[in-house]
């Protein structure tokens, strides 16, 4: 009997971790593309991402950079997903927290996305959707949750009501329309 019962808790314990490292590589995989800024190195590219030099080498090879040296402001850099991701769930608990707060939130997305079109409502939901699989949780350096929108956007609150809210004026103000920003994503690869 109480080997029935270990094996149960064997079993059960090794379906949460797996849940949650099925949960972590999907959103430590998330591929980004950064615009070189003044003042920019590759040293400090990789530190954004990093906290380290650990990404230089990668950087150059993924973006076949002859000289390591010399970038240009504006320059596209394609960031692959191996930076570091800070809000990472690091217990079986947070991880089934954070699913079903982003099940409860999906009925949030859904209100708001009621006053949209459907072909706004599919622009949306791509860019959501190749920004971050849809999680309200994903984070790659300084861009947070389901639209990958700039942690000062957010100004300290990351809930997915907020992240919704910012991310239709953030659309509104710079694009106009969700296939506006949708069509920007895909000639430059962010928006």
């Amino acid at each position: 009997m109480n080997t029935k019962k270990n094996l149960v808790k064997v079993f059960t314990t090794l379906g949460v971790v797996a849940l949650g490292v099925s949960t972590t590589a999907a959103v430590a995989n998330a591929d980004m593309v950064y615009t070189v800024q003044s003042g920019d190195t590759l040293s400090s590219i990789s530190y954004k991402f990093a906290k380290d030099n650990s990404l230089i080498s990668e950087i150059a090879k993924d973006n076949n950079l002859s000289d390591v040296n010399q970038l240009h402001v504006g320059q596209k850099l394609l960031i692959k997903g191996n930076g570091e991701i800070a809000s990472l769930n690091s217990s079986s608990q947070n991880t089934a927290a954070s699913q079903n707060s982003d099940d409860k939130n999906t009925d949030q997305k859904a209100s708001q996305s009621a006053n949209l079109s459907s072909s706004e409502q599919a622009a949306k939901e791509w860019i959501a959707q190749r920004e971050s699989g849809g999680s309200y949780t994903a984070q790659n350096g300084v861009h947070y949750g389901r639209y990958q929108l700039d942690l000062a956007y957010l100004g300290g609150d990351l809930s997915p009501q907020h992240q919704e809210e910012v991310a239709q004026q953030y659309m509104q103000n710079r694009y106009g329309s969700w296939q506006a920003a949708q069509a920007h994503w895909v000639a430059n690869g962010w928006w």
